[in-house]
């Protein structure tokens, strides 16, 4: 099995994507999802975060506060790196925990969705493929001002705090270019699906793996047949 890493930007048709690949089957796993999961309270996240950042990142029923947190990390490096030192190693293992499951089940590929794939770079070690949902800027433009009932000069604002589609889309082996139809971009997600279903890249870890088991099965054989005592 490998991993697939799947971003775009805000407005970008993103979300769109990803229910089109579940439709078809596909596992994903969505590490937004995950890092809000990984400092919920009882987590050891969640301890470190209150030990490092105080109990005001807090809300009254003991959830973090995101948005507190939020703004005491805005334009400070240090601290932000100390939240994602913490984090972050909580959220890989939960991952691979997800993972492996899917692992079992036999899906060939796995996609896992990372709005800051290209900016962090810190799981990008981990993907085979990398794919980003692309629009040109005037359709995000005037998506964005549409979905969320903006002015041209918010809408821009919130474009311009990201890391620009057209560099995503140089860095990602495959784009999805939803600018245009639905129908067409619906298209583009079923041919590269087939893609990577036909690849054989999934084949060296789980054949490896079933090595691994063959190697521990005989080791427990020979232990049963000539160490153990005859009843």
């Amino acid at each position: 099995m490998f991993l697939v890493g799947l971003t775009g930007g805000i407005a970008s048709g993103k979300s769109s994507v990803i229910q089109v690949f579940q439709q078809l089957g596909c596992a994903v796993i969505d590490v937004d999802v995950i890092a809000r999961h990984v400092v919920q309270p009882g987590y050891p996240a969640h301890r470190r975060i209150v030990e490092a950042f105080g109990t005001e990142v807090l809300l009254e029923n003991g959830d973090i506060n995101r948005k507190v947190l939020g703004d005491l990390i805005f334009n400070q490096p240090d601290r932000r790196h100390l939240l994602n030192t913490i984090t972050h190693p909580e959220i890989r293992k939960e991952m691979m925990k997800e993972t492996f499951k899917y692992f079992l089940r036999g899906y060939r590929y796995v996609i896992l969705d990372i709005p800051l794939l290209f900016e962090t770079k810190k799981l990008l070690k981990y993907m085979k493929h990398t794919v980003v949902v692309y629009c040109d800027r005037d359709t995000q433009l005037a998506r964005l001002m549409k979905r969320n009932n903006l002015n041209r000069e918010d809408a821009e604002a919130r474009i311009k705090a990201q890391l620009p589609l057209k560099d995503k889309a140089r860095m990602a082996d495959h784009v999805l270019d939803n600018s245009g139809e639905w129908s067409i971009t619906k298209r583009q997600v079923i041919l590269l699906h087939a893609q990577l279903e036909r690849s054989l890249e999934y084949l060296p870890l789980r054949l490896g793996v079933l090595t691994g088991l063959a190697g521990i099965a005989s080791l427990l054989y020979l232990f049963t047949r000539y160490l153990l005592p005859s009843p």
